[in-house]
């Protein structure tokens, strides 16, 4: 039964999925605005956020008229039973409520959500992730621990890992072979700071941290990094080739061909119409295919582009929990160990005994690389990296190794990242060219 007609059905039996949501920044008030539409088929029954006025506002926001505080899952499960949505400044109320089907973790944390996501899992909830924060750092390792629980774990569709996947896994139901994928990217500059993005994010009414990581590539990154675990695929160099282009079509003939053909790409178009969205490479050299693919208006060949002009994490997000409750469907999850990760680069000289801070900060950029090159070189997941202490000078545009701090980081996390890197050991240490340019473009983000 396809998703849709599932929802319908679930909505006129009066039995709609019931979802409860981690955060509420502001993708998780635009979550609460779309779900408390209402979305047929399901119903937004829980919030959990540490400001709990944060969460009224998101509610107010989405046009709930009616909620209730609780302290316990006992009381959240009456109160959900009476048709009353509920709120709470403890995640752990709503991994344990039993009248909760789906968790969305939309707090962009890394520490607390994999607590939170973990609880969930050990409750059989399964679980939305609108977080590549976390998903880069210890997504495969999770993708374990939630299938040992029974539960499905998936990132969103809408976030540009989710619109890829969504595409790439239709186009690979044509028959047609997949080689490279990534986003649409307006504009990369390593060095912004919550100082130079400080007016964009009052704005916007988001986060400072959170919009600098999308200018400084650190989220470009992250999210690459969810790609390739979700596909296999490489980068080419450590923050991939991002080749800049007016139309996203023209991506497919700068990438290198023979890196698309013997591991496939995660990159990026930088500055390309429409701006937004995400795009895949497909790869066809039979003359008489080519010739119909140049009918319909694609190109020469052989490297031919598809594309999603749009991401809207937002609105999207409900066709992922349709998915995943109507045919245990994960939209976007590692098929594996770690291909990628997101290593902690300087944005100026470092020196001695500077506490890092982390994604988004003032210190340090993100960077995709290879998960082996990474690994090879120790490098330091920028995931992990806030709060450490440096113990030597780095320069600008170096990678932060564990060698460069004082403590390797602790907590759940960390943990959980040892574990993941346990299970699925490096095996080369083969160097990866590095990108040690700024890249700057007009436009969006």
């Amino acid at each position: 039964m396809s998703v849709d007609t599932a929802l319908q059905k679930l909505e006129a039996a009066d039995g709609p999925i019931r979802v409860a949501m981690v955060g509420a920044g502001a993708t998780g008030r635009a979550v609460a605005l779309q779900l408390g539409t209402p979305v047929p088929g399901m119903r937004l029954v829980a919030i959990a956020n540490r400001t709990p006025e944060h969460a009224e506002r998101a509610l107010r926001e989405g046009g709930f008229s009616n909620w209730a505080r609780v302290s316990s899952a006992q009381q959240a499960e009456e109160n959900i039973a009476r048709g009353v949505t509920v709120l709470t400044d403890d995640p752990f109320v709503l991994t344990s409520c039993a009248s909760i089907d789906v968790l969305l973790e939309v707090t962009g944390t890394v520490e607390a959500a994999a607590g939170v996501v973990l609880d969930a899992f050990s409750h059989g909830k399964h679980v939305v992730l609108v977080n590549a924060e976390l998903d880069s750092l210890i997504g495969p390792i999770l993708k374990v621990k939630a299938d040992e629980a029974g539960v499905v774990l998936t990132h969103t569709d809408g976030d540009e890992p989710g619109v890829a996947m969504t595409l790439l896994r239709y186009l690979r139901t044509l028959g047609l072979h997949v080689v490279a994928a990534g986003n649409i990217k307006g504009m990369v500059d390593y060095y912004r700071n919550p100082d130079t993005q400080k007016a964009f994010a009052e704005k916007n009414d988001q986060d400072v941290k959170k919009v600098t990581s999308f200018a400084d590539s650190t989220k470009l990154s992250m999210e690459a990094t969810v790609l390739a675990n979700a596909t296999g695929f490489r980068v080419g160099r450590r923050g991939m080739h991002g080749p800049a282009c007016g139309y996203v079509r023209e991506v497919a003939n700068l990438l290198p061909a023979e890196q698309m053909l013997q591991t496939g790409l995660v990159d990026f178009a930088l500055g390309a119409a429409p701006h937004t969205g995400a795009f895949v490479i497909v790869h066809e050299d039979s003359p008489l295919k080519k010739a119909q693919l140049a009918y319909y208006k694609l190109g020469d060949g052989p490297f031919y582009t598809f594309y999603t002009p749009f991401h809207l994490p937002h609105l999207q997000i409900a066709s992922t929990i349709g998915r995943v409750i109507v045919h245990r469907d994960a939209t976007v999850a590692p098929i594996g160990g770690p291909v990628c990760e997101v290593v902690s680069v300087a944005k100026r000289d470092l020196k001695a005994g500077e506490r890092l801070d982390g994604i988004g900060g003032f210190c340090t950029y993100g960077l995709i690389d290879n998960a082996s090159s990474a690994r090879g070189m120790g490098a330091l997941p920028i995931g992990l990296s806030e709060g450490c202490v440096l113990r030597r000078d780095v320069l600008k545009d170096d990678v932060v190794c564990f060698d460069d701090v004082d403590a390797i980081p602790g907590g759940i996390a960390g943990t959980l990242w040892r574990e993941q890197n346990a299970r699925w050991p490096s095996t080369t240490n083969a160097p990866v060219e590095s990108s040690q340019q700024p890249l700057s473009v007009t436009g969006v983000r």
